[in-house]
């Protein structure tokens, strides 16, 4: 109840602040940016976008900040700048494809300044209405204490949608990862469970099962996960994943494989059959192209030695492990795949590309790139670079998305449906915890300045020691319940039966 108060009480306060607060009739003028949190100055948001409230971070006594669009206009008074729902709207219906000009005014020993005004420009391209993503301590010893959160990105209503402490007792932990939907579809998603209770559990139209994709022919259970963009089929990738630590670096550690594959699981059938299983390769990071004939995904030529085991190999060579991405042709009827075709050979340029994502008009392959490695969300090097498929040179046409990337981390990224939207995944304020960012990017494969996801107090991430991890945009909610997927897990997994295709 106190909760609901305090929110009533909030709301009306920031009604006052915005309604009662005037523009000050004598100010100076300064070519001054404000210097305001988050750095929404002259970013572009989708019309159906959650206000963006930001707050000044410079000294000031007082500061009022006017919002226009066209003949609309909303002020408000205070360090945070709150513009209600309403207001936003109003404001930005009629700045569509147009810019919000914002003029912020700061009082300094009884004397006014305005900074330099900027905008905010409104697209009329909208966003999937949903975003989730793991909440997650940057810690390597508390990973149990973490949830898979949804947001509606028209507001600011966050739900879980599972929380990892409802199976980890204090005898027997748990860790959930990887959730995924086919092609964004709430009713349809899938999460692993590691350790006590492990399995997969995927919802597939309100039938809720757990399945264990682990069996004598594949290396470990169904990892990274990509569900095929109209069938009941998921592509993983198995790996057997180790950690270490660095002693000398400010990347603090690395994730590395020393074996993985790729398989293939049909829902229907509950089978499992082997996609690529070189062992030579560390195949990693599946992903369907948006019509569903090939599959891209990453590989890393390693060949062991004789003279030590393979983990140790991965880690005194790792430095070595460069991965490309290929793609194989996928045959819908027999469930099989073609060779593979080099689509970015980035180990010739001494780099490692990971993350493969193709844009719903199949023109543009947006991934991750960095020095070495599959694990990018760990490297300050990673940048985010973009393909255009549609070029008959591709790898010439391959450039780092410089319009989006910074001097930190730019890693796990998404395309919205309509493919005008990005979200990624940056560290980019203070090189330690991952917060979304969203850009806009138009048909020739150029984006705007990319903006924080918002929140109603503009303090929220600076106060926040918690990661977001993986985002993936939705059409909807998921409407299954924290403890239905508990009770699921509770439950002894399914086996899944290997075929030779």
């Amino acid at each position: 109840m106190k909760r609901i108060v305090y929110a009533l009480l909030g709301g009306l306060f920031l009604l006052a602040a915005c309604q009662d607060a005037k523009v000050p009739a004598d100010y100076a003028e300064t070519d001054t940016t404000a210097n305001i949190y988050p750095d929404y100055a002259d970013v572009t948001v989708p019309i159906n976008m959650a206000p963006l409230h930001f707050q000044l971070m410079d000294e000031a006594d007082e500061v009022v900040t006017r919002l226009t669009a066209g003949s609309e206009q909303t002020v408000c008074e205070g360090r945070k700048v709150m513009p209600a729902p309403a207001d936003w709207r109003r404001l930005a219906e009629a700045a569509q494809d147009k810019g919000i000009g914002v003029e912020v005014f700061a009082q300094r020993d009884g004397k006014w300044l305005r900074y330099k005004p900027f905008h905010i420009y409104v697209s009329a391209d909208s966003i999937d209405p949903w975003l989730s993503y793991r909440l997650i301590s940057p810690s390597y010893v508390t990973y149990e204490e973490l949830t898979i959160n949804q947001r509606c990105l028209e507001n600011y209503d966050e739900r879980v949608i599972y929380d990892n402490m409802l199976c980890s007792t204090e005898k027997d932990g748990q860790c959930i990862n990887c959730h995924n939907y086919q092609n964004g579809n709430p009713q349809r998603m899938q999460f692993h469970a590691r350790q006590n209770l492990g399995g997969t559990v995927i919802n597939y139209d309100g039938k809720i099962i757990k399945t264990n994709l682990k069996t004598d022919s594949t290396l470990s259970a169904g990892v990274y996960p990509s569900w095929h963009p109209r069938l009941p089929l998921i592509a993983y990738s198995t790996n057997l994943t180790m950690q270490t630590f660095h002693t000398r670096d400010l990347n603090k550690i690395e994730v590395l494989d020393s074996q993985s594959d790729l398989i293939l699981y049909d829902l229907e059938h509950g089978e499992v059959s082997t996609v690529e299983n070189d062992p030579d390769e560390f195949e990693v990071f599946p992903f369907w192209s948006p019509d569903g004939k090939y599959l891209y995904y990453c590989s890393a030529h390693f060949e062991l030695l004789d003279t030590m085991s393979a983990e140790a190999q991965s880690i005194k060579r790792y430095k070595e492990i460069k991965y490309n991405i290929y793609r194989k042709a996928f045959d819908e009827q027999k469930l099989t795949f073609g060779p593979r075709e080099m689509v970015f050979d980035a180990a010739s340029q001494g780099l490692s590309a990971t993350l493969p994502r193709i844009s719903p008009d199949g023109r543009w392959l947006l991934l991750s790139v960095g020095e070495w490695g599959c694990f990018h969300i760990w490297h300050r090097d990673a940048d985010l670079w973009l393909i255009d498929l549609k070029s008959e040179e591709s790898s010439l046409k391959a450039r780092p998305f410089d319009e989006v990337n910074s001097s930190n981390t730019e890693a796990y990224h998404t395309w919205s449906r309509s493919g005008r939207w990005i979200v990624f995944s940056s560290r980019r304020y203070d090189g330690d915890f991952t917060r979304p960012f969203f850009a806009h990017v138009d048909e020739d494969g150029h984006a705007t300045k990319p903006f924080e996801l918002p929140q109603d107090d503009p303090d929220y991430h600076r106060q926040l020691m918690k990661s977001y991890n993986i985002p993936e945009l939705m059409t909807g909610p998921v409407t299954v319940k924290p403890q239905e997927w508990a009770d699921v897990l509770k439950k002894p997994a399914q086996p899944a039966k290997y075929v030779v295709r």
